[in-house]
């Protein structure tokens, strides 16, 4: 396999009309999922709402030109939201733009040093456990703004404990009516799919919270009373970047790229098995690079494969990456025509959103399913990993259940050829 190889060469081959028209509907039903959860992950990343349509309309069109699958789509994850609001609160939003270009370049290494196949030796225990602990982190980030709670000025937390603690603390300033806008979006989260699979119940819950917040009496947070919206289009600056910010950047942008990099092939095992094709994952990561990179140059947030809209855009029709360039014109006009009408998004419906998007990567089933099924060495790495994962942050994860699974593999390597050892003797 070449290293370098775009879909985009390929997957027009034998191409018809309907085909066409296919990728072109997909595409503009992704980008109206996309577009709530591009605001809501900025937001949940402690970064301005724009910059996670920014980055949605950046990374998703170079990714899908240049990209290694034919049907992937990029743009911001929840995966990402507690790293970069740690970032952000400890380095400046210039800070994580640093990190998020010396990602790029990291990715870009990645993948012309063949390592794209090296995601096969993480273990799936490994990948459940983090992911399980990325959707809890998100849960307790969200709370604040679902309760409608008030924190004294200045007060900022970084880690999952301190987050939760800071809700118990400040428990008392809850907000009734937040609460109500918070439930009533979770309820239309809920129960909307079973009502409509084409039209997305995050949209829907945006206006009906958006409508009941114009009532008089309601008294909830919105986008628009916590940030200054802007329909400005993104605007192309190269950072400052010294040897020193390199350095104190370096891990920052390690765990950026080393989660681009498994989530974005992640997603694009799962879209190959369900339309038939394989990836070319040092391609991909390539072209993930590539997009970070001028994210980073236009002010946005990390951007990865996103597996949940990734899985919706095949399942309406997507075929070839068109459709992902599509969302991504689709959200640039939305940018540029509807922004201000994000200032009324209530911040309550924001949080529901992402308490849905947690539940859903959290995989709890598989989780419980490992517990039961699987021996106590899986079972050590996977609670771990989750463990180090809600409580820290994901490299020390990673690192952690990696050297736990493969020790614990060398032991019982070495306890077994040992046996065979004397069973010969």
């Amino acid at each position: 396999m070449k290293l370098f190889q775009p879909k985009t060469f390929s997957a027009f081959k034998g191409y018809k009309s309907k085909d066409y028209i296919l990728d072109i509907v997909a595409g503009v039903i992704v980008a109206i999922i996309a577009l709530p959860l591009s605001i809501a992950l900025a937001i949940a990343s402690e970064a301005p709402p724009e910059t996670g349509l920014f980055t949605a309309i950046i990374a998703g069109f170079v990714t899908a030109l240049l990209g290694g699958s034919k049907v992937n789509i990029t743009g911001p994850t929840a995966a990402f939201a507690t790293i970069v609001a740690g970032i952000i609160i400890s380095e400046g939003m210039e800070g994580l733009v640093i990190a998020t270009i010396m990602a790029g370049f990291i990715l870009i290494l990645m993948g012309m040093l063949r390592l794209g196949s090296l995601i096969k030796y993480i273990p799936h225990t490994i990948t459940i456990g983090f992911t399980a602990g990325i959707a809890v982190t998100l849960i307790v980030g969200q709370l604040k703004d679902f309760l409608g709670l008030t924190y004294p000025s200045g007060v900022k937390a970084i880690e999952t404990p301190e987050k939760l603690s800071l809700v118990f603390e400040n428990f008392s300033t809850i907000n009734p009516w937040a609460v109500l806008v918070g439930v009533i979006g979770l309820a239309i989260l809920i129960v909307w799919p079973k009502i409509s699979k084409k039209i997305p119940g995050s949209l829907i819950a945006v206006i009906v919270g958006a409508l009941i917040c114009f009532i008089p009496a309601i008294n909830a947070k919105t986008i628009g009373s916590s940030f200054t919206i802007s329909s400005d289009l993104p605007k192309f600056s190269f950072p400052t970047i010294t040897l020193d910010k390199i350095v104190s950047l370096l891990p920052s942008a390690f765990t950026i790229a080393l989660l681009a990099g498994i989530e974005s092939l992640l997603s694009c095992v799962v879209s190959d098995n369900m339309i038939k094709d394989k990836h070319n994952s040092n391609t991909e990561l390539i072209a993930l690079g590539a997009g970070n990179f001028l994210v980073g140059c236009f002010g946005g947030i990390p951007a990865t494969g996103a597996i949940a809209r990734t899985a919706a855009n095949v399942k309406n029709g997507g075929k070839s990456p068109l459709s992902g360039m599509v969302h991504a014109v689709v959200l640039l006009l939305v940018l540029v025509i509807l922004m201000p009408l994000a200032s009324y998004i209530p911040m309550p419906i924001i949080a529901a959103i992402l308490f849905i998007v947690a539940y859903n990567m959290s995989e709890w089933r598989e989780f419980v399913k490992v517990i039961k099924t699987k021996k106590w060495n899986d079972v050590l790495v996977l609670v771990l990993t989750f463990a180090l994962t809600a409580i820290f942050d994901l490299v020390k994860a990673i690192a952690v259940g990696l050297v736990v699974h493969y020790v614990i593999l060398l032991i019982h390597h070495l306890i077994a050829k040992n046996k065979a050892k004397k069973q010969a003797e």
